[in-house]
């Protein structure tokens, strides 16, 4: 926040605000260390919104987390989805999150576009057999 040159006050102000966004106004007094790995990942997402991003990148933020974690972190970013007019990136393998809440799906393998399209198209009717065979396999849990 200092970067944006508020004052002190309005800061605290904005931090506690964005705490709050991600459920974590409870936990203000705690140490990272006495945090779940989701909600680190939360503070990690309140501290991004504090600066007002026109663009939030979310590249893989529920990989390193326990499965019973995934959940609350990907609320947090369902409501930025559905609450603000922000741009997100989402890197992500949670294939029904992704058609949940994007507005366009881009199929990415070995650094090249195979596929992009709104979630439907690209994630129900994939015209690329590379993306064919990612999402059979993806679904059958191999």
């Amino acid at each position: 926040v200092h970067v944006l040159g508020m004052p002190k006050k309005k800061a605290k102000e904005r931090a506690l605000e964005m705490l709050e966004k991600v459920g974590l106004k409870d936990h203000v007094h705690k140490y990272p260390i006495q945090l779940s790995g989701g909600q680190q990942q939360r503070v990690a997402i309140a501290r991004a919104l504090v600066m007002e991003p026109k663009v939030m990148l979310f590249d893989e933020v529920t990989s390193a987390l326990d499965p019973e974690l995934v959940g609350e972190v990907l609320a947090v970013i369902k409501d930025i989805a559905h609450t603000t007019n922000m741009t997100m990136i989402l890197v992500t393998h949670e294939m029904d999150f992704a058609r949940e809440i994007s507005d366009r799906v881009v199929f990415i393998d070995k650094g090249k576009i195979v596929e992009q399209g709104p979630p439907e198209q690209v994630l129900e009717n994939p015209k690329t057999e590379r993306l064919q065979t990612f999402l059979k396999r993806f679904r059958n849990g191999y």
